[in-house]
């Protein structure tokens, strides 16, 4: 009797199964797709509200802080070079001294010499330390000029450095206060848009980063009124407005590239607490 080849069954793997349940998953559809983008701007925009209620202050406390930190190093360079041309009139009134005190000497050396070539040569060093305070006496002259011309700019630099810090004292208060009055709140934001950009793929959120940061305003998902586009109000023809409310796919806007949703979209987030 002949023999009959009996099949075992195919057992498949876990990673098989694995693959098997991943095919049989239903894709997302593009109303929820849209909703997700949605819902993103929605938080986004609220964020980019916050900023704007802050204004030009973050950009104004840098430009003082910058222009603070200017002044500072300048006073601090004028005080250095006031500084030292202080040191040098010490230094030249120092030496006038020690020039009077060999004159002195000098004299008293004189009255002991014993011939006229000794009492010609302390002569001539007597001439020499004359002259060299005499040198000392004009250069500290010109000195205190520029001593008092280089206080002057000190002071002046003080005075505009001094009322640049309480500019900037003020600018920083104003804008802490604001920080903290929103802080909490752009903080919950700033988690709530992280969350929902995990719910949409990679390539849909490239592309609504990329429209967001070339509009002026911040909109990369805009809701259809009256028959317009929400972000640049062109008019969008009505079989245009037919596609955008079937779903069937992802419909931008022709003149200004903005992702079009519809009032079932627009409800589903709105409608969200």
């Amino acid at each position: 009797m002949a023999k009959t080849d009996v099949k075992a069954p195919v057992t498949k793997t876990a990673s098989e199964n694995g693959k098997a349940r991943t095919a049989l998953k239903p894709e997302i559809t593009v109303a929820e797709k849209l909703v997700e983008l949605f819902r993103l701007q929605h938080v986004d925009s609220q964020v980019d509200r916050i900023k704007v209620q802050r204004g030009e202050l973050p950009l104004e406390v840098q430009d003082l802080e910058d222009e603070v930190a200017g002044l500072e190093t300048r006073l601090k360079k004028l005080q250095d070079e006031l500084g030292e041309v202080e040191g040098q009139v010490s230094d030249r009134q120092n030496m006038i001294k020690e020039a009077k005190a060999q004159i002195k000497k000098y004299e008293a050396q004189q009255a002991k010499v014993r011939n006229n070539r000794e009492y010609d040569s302390l002569t001539k060093e007597i001439e020499f330390q004359n002259l060299e305070i005499q040198l000392a006496e004009k250069r500290i002259k010109e000195a205190k000029a520029q001593i008092d011309g280089k206080k002057a700019v000190v002071d002046e630099s003080k005075h505009k450095y001094d009322e640049r810090q309480k500019d900037l004292e003020v600018k920083k208060k104003e804008l802490d206060d604001i920080i903290a009055e929103t802080e909490k709140e752009e903080k919950e934001l700033q988690k709530k848009s992280s969350a929902a950009s995990k719910h949409i793929e990679e390539r849909l959120l490239s592309a609504y980063n990329r429209i967001r940061s070339n509009s002026r305003n911040g909109l990369a998902v805009v809701p259809v009124e009256r028959g317009s586009c929400g972000g640049c109000f062109n008019s969008i023809p009505p079989q245009r407005q037919l596609d955008i409310s079937s779903h069937k796919k992802i419909i931008v806007c022709e003149h200004c590239g903005r992702i079009l949703v519809d009032d079932y979209v627009l409800e589903r987030v709105m409608s969200e607490k």
